[in-house]
């Protein structure tokens, strides 16, 4: 039988060997990351200047899509446009906002939009969301008023940056990642509806328990193909003031959210857990 002494020695030793195998693993881990990360530039060169900035979490899956017909044809519609002097939002760097603000294994929570806001300084990769010192879109404001009609302690914020959310495992998808300035739903049928099509897939199959809030037709038909077995889904009418008050309003579709996650063992949204007008992204 080993004595005190040698059972703190052994006790030491495994503790050792522990960190000695984490550190090594972390090291591997970082390796691979700046890997990825240099593919990840030869990846902006070989789509033009689209792919930029995308969070490593979703490059390891998708990077496959990219070398894909469908999406050279994107990138090189897109860089085209921009070398015509086409004004296109949101920014080069804004366009995979949501895949750095939300890790793709922490996605809790999906809110299905149909392209990025077409005025300038609006879009910034996030769906119903904007840049600070940006007026709050129509579509914002009346999910704000849902959100405290459905949520009592939610205080609507004087700002329509939705980061907050994203960051805690809500994603803020657009079926289509880019627009023309002023030319609402300018870029259909251009790749983007298969692109984000792959992603909705692949949530639906690699994960479970996600809530799928689909608001308004467009919405409803991307996610048709949704296991309403391993997930939840939630349809109202769009947030527009054109289709709010015909099922959007009062549809309570925060608190069914947080119920269903709480039912599975997960954490909620704290709905009102956005940045204050001090820590506002994106300059």
């Amino acid at each position: 039988m080993f004595n005190r002494q040698q059972a703190k020695s052994v006790s030491s030793v495994s503790k050792s060997n522990s960190i000695i195998i984490s550190t090594k693993t972390k090291e591997k881990e970082s390796i691979k990351d700046n890997l990825l990360l240099e593919k990840m530039k030869l990846e902006t060169q070989r789509t033009r200047g689209l792919v930029v900035n995308m969070g490593l979490s979703w490059y390891k899956i998708f990077e496959k899509e990219f070398s894909k017909e469908y999406f050279q044809k994107l990138a090189n519609f897109i860089a085209d446009q921009r070398e015509q002097g086409v004004v296109i939002y949101p920014p080069p760097h804004h366009v995979f906002t949501f895949t750095r603000m939300c890790e793709l294994n922490q996605v809790k929570v999906v809110i299905l939009g149909q392209d990025p806001y077409h005025g300038p300084n609006q879009a910034h990769g996030l769906s119903f969301s904007v840049r600070k010192n940006i007026p709050t879109p129509p579509s914002l404001q009346n999910i704000f008023k849902e959100l405290k009609s459905d949520i009592p302690d939610f205080i609507i914020p004087k700002h329509g940056t939705l980061s907050g959310w994203a960051r805690q495992g809500v994603l803020l998808l657009n079926a289509c990642l880019t627009v023309e300035q002023q030319k609402s739903n300018s870029h259909p049928n251009k790749g983007w509806e298969k692109f984000t099509d792959t992603i909705i897939q692949y949530l639906n199959d690699q994960s479970s328990n996600i809530v799928f809030l689909l608001w308004g037709k467009d919405a409803q038909h991307k996610g048709s193909r949704i296991d309403q077995k391993r997930h939840y889904v939630l349809k109202a009418a769009h947030p527009s003031p054109l289709s709010a008050a015909n099922g959007f309003f009062n549809c309570k579709h925060f608190s069914k959210t947080n119920g269903y996650l709480k039912a599975a063992d997960l954490d909620e949204i704290d709905w009102s857990q956005l940045p204050s007008e001090d820590e506002l992204p994106f300059d």
